[in-house]
């Protein structure tokens, strides 16, 4: 049997540690406990405790296994790519790291290693989606809106972090790179507010957030863009704190001790962000992919729509990160994807056979990609 190391037990990791354990020899590493019997208690996977930020801690791990995922969080993300990369395993990775992974190509090439990075929902099937279509016809435009929720909308924030609010707060700060006419166009976090309709929510609103990430650089594509999704009114309690400095990284004095605000905004948003155990939410995307096929103007809209998963108590941002991750790490393992190198999402995506079984992969999980494909008449 293959032998799986996961690197990261918290949300996401566990939903991956999970799924993967009936077919393979599973590991999972985290440095804290409860969260590692907790997964003991669900199923047979060996589990140890241990600090992930040590390189020497990551490069004993790593050694023997046949794929690794890291699940890491961000800010320990590229280190550990790049500690696993040079051990010389095959890695798949969720982390969304803010470097550029395209740094460490070369050396994944020299050691022979299968390293998918962003490989989540999104960043990661947007990019499986797009790649697909890239390599079949001739897009124009690409267009990604993304989010999840709470299904209980509470005052004033009506959000829920899925994941640290300090990440969270990093997609409000960033700012946002989009391609427009070609051309990259810088653009504040949080800009081009629009309203959007979903069928099962309704209304949410949409604001421009720094996703696009490899494909930046692996598309070339006149139109790209990527916006996050919430409810209507979250984005104004944000810019209001971003304005008044609560998202500064710069310390201030505050009675003689030198204290970041974002460190103190965090650790007071942290208790309202955080979903109660078992608390239901959901994820939405829909991504637009608009361009020229076999010499006719073609329009393909796809729309994710998924719930909390009330039965196995996973969230659905865990299921839909971690599924396409677990899809993506299945070819890695059976050998149905062996490119080497730092290898983007939109990579997988280009090849037909890896593209549909990712999808048959999560549609035998109840994640379904519904297509609405608009006929040449109708495009204008």
């Amino acid at each position: 049997m293959k032998r799986v190391i996961v690197l990261g037990a918290g949300m996401v990791g566990r939903a991956i540690a999970l799924d993967l354990a009936p077919r393979y020899a599973v590991t999972a590493v985290d440095v804290d406990e409860q969260r590692l019997a907790r997964l003991r208690e669900e199923a047979p996977i060996h589990t140890i405790t241990a600090d992930l930020s040590q390189v020497e801690t990551i490069k004993k791990l790593v050694a023997e296994h046949d794929l690794v995922i890291g699940a890491v969080p961000g800010f320990l993300g590229f280190q550990t790519l790049k500690t696993v990369i040079e051990s010389g395993r095959n890695i798949v990775d969720i982390s969304f790291f803010a470097e550029d992974p395209f740094e460490l190509d070369e050396l994944a090439k020299q050691k022979n290693v299968t390293a998918v990075v962003d490989c989540g929902v999104a960043p990661g099937m947007c990019n499986i989606l797009l790649g697909y279509h890239n390599a079949r016809m001739a897009v124009e435009s690409y267009e990604c809106v993304v989010g999840g929720m709470p299904v209980k909308r509470t005052w004033p924030y009506q959000y829920k972090a899925p994941f640290s609010p300090i990440d969270v707060i990093e997609e409000y700060t960033r700012p946002a790179r989009l391609i427009v006419e070609g051309k990259l166009v810088v653009r504040e976090a949080l800009s081009d507010l629009e309203y959007i309709e979903f069928d099962e929510i309704g209304t949410l609103e949409a604001f421009n957030t720094d996703g696009l990430r490899t494909l930046l650089k692996t598309m070339k594509i006149p139109t790209m863009r990527e916006k996050t999704l919430r409810y209507p009114g979250h984005s104004e309690y944000i810019r209001v704190l971003q304005e008044t400095g609560f998202f500064s990284k710069d310390p201030i004095e505050i009675n003689g001790a030198q204290i970041r605000p974002l460190d103190v905004t965090a650790k007071l948003l942290f208790p309202k962000w955080r979903l109660e155990p078992d608390e239901p939410e959901f994820t939405v995307m829909r991504v637009t992919i608009r361009g020229t096929e076999n010499g006719q103007r073609k329009e393909y809209i796809y729309e994710l729509f998924d719930r909390f998963d009330s039965e196995r108590k996973i969230s659905s941002m865990a299921r839909t990160t971690g599924y396409t991750c677990t899809a993506v790490a299945t070819l890695v393992l059976e050998g149905l994807f062996t490119q080497k190198g730092i290898i983007p999402p939109e990579y997988i995506g280009a090849d037909e056979q890896c593209f549909h079984a990712v999808l048959e992969y999560q549609k035998k999980r109840s994640i379904n990609y519904k297509v609405c494909i608009t006929p040449p008449a109708m495009i204008h």
